[in-house]
């Protein structure tokens, strides 16, 4: 069975990179992104039950609205929420941001890569986590 993936992008290209570079694989389910903290929080609160829940979330940091850790900080202590596995990854990550997410429920911290390669590494460290 595929994993259910669930992205949250502010950025276009980036959404796009995603789709363009996972679409194809048979091990998983992008579910369509949405495009910050609080557009995530919306929609897992209307699905029906929790069977319904991504396999994982893939937060990026840098969000308007409601940043990466902060959304992760909402989703760890949401008990419907809390067991999702769930990846900030960013443009940038330094030390702080990394410990910063660890503490708060965080099973992974990335760098956005850069080329096709970059993401399906990315994503296979990502699937492991499941």
């Amino acid at each position: 069975m595929a994993a259910r993936v669930l992205l949250v992008e502010d950025d276009s290209d980036d959404r796009d990179l995603f789709v363009t570079f996972f679409s194809g694989r048979d091990d998983i389910l992008l579910i369509p992104a949405v495009g910050n903290g609080l557009e995530l929080i919306d929609y897992l609160k209307k699905l029906p039950s929790d069977a319904d829940l991504p396999d994982l979330i893939i937060l990026d940091q840098n969000m308007p609205l409601m940043n990466g850790k902060q959304t992760l900080q909402f989703l760890k202590s949401h008990p419907r929420f809390a067991g999702i596995p769930v990846v900030i990854y960013s443009t940038y990550t330094d030390s702080n941001l990394i410990i910063d997410c660890k503490k708060l429920g965080a099973s992974m911290v990335a760098v956005k890569p850069i080329a096709e390669e970059g993401y399906k590494k990315m994503m296979n460290d990502f699937l492991e986590l499941i």
